[in-house]
């Protein structure tokens, strides 16, 4: 588990899968992590939203790509990475306190200074997800 957080620490960006009606999104995410949860924000309303309200089944990726591994053969090429692959429920954080928690580890995954945000923390949806599931991969090591 502890490389499986270094690759996650080290990651600037989550991709979230969701699916709607057997058909799959993807989305690239800001996010933080901590004691085995994703937390992630969104606008109030849209396409993550909606599709949460009806399934909260998720997928998430992370990975770190090293570099293209050639050879003289582009049959043998390969690429060095790390990566992550986990499944989990989301939920919508409502309290307000959850949420300036929520947020703040999203900051503290980016920066380490303070932010003012509180006043504006209204203007976003905080998603939490309870990871269920999770392994690592590297290739080309």
């Amino acid at each position: 588990m502890e490389e499986i957080e270094s690759i996650i620490n080290k990651s600037n960006v989550c991709r979230i899968a969701f699916s709607e009606n057997d058909s799959p999104y993807i989305v690239p995410v800001c996010f933080g992590y901590k004691d085995n949860c994703l937390y992630f924000h969104s606008a109030n309303a849209g396409k993550k939203i909606d599709i949460i309200g009806k399934n909260n089944k998720i997928c998430f990726e992370f990975d770190d790509y090293s570099g293209l591994l050639l050879s003289e053969n582009p049959c043998d090429w390969n690429i060095k990475y790390s990566s992550v692959i986990g499944f989990g429920k989301a939920s919508i954080i409502d309290d307000f306190d959850e949420k300036i928690k929520a947020m703040n580890i999203i900051i503290e995954h980016y920066s380490n200074g303070l932010h003012e945000f509180q006043k504006k923390i209204d203007t976003v949806t905080i998603i939490k997800v309870d990871i269920e599931n999770i392994t690592g991969k590297r290739s080309g090591y």
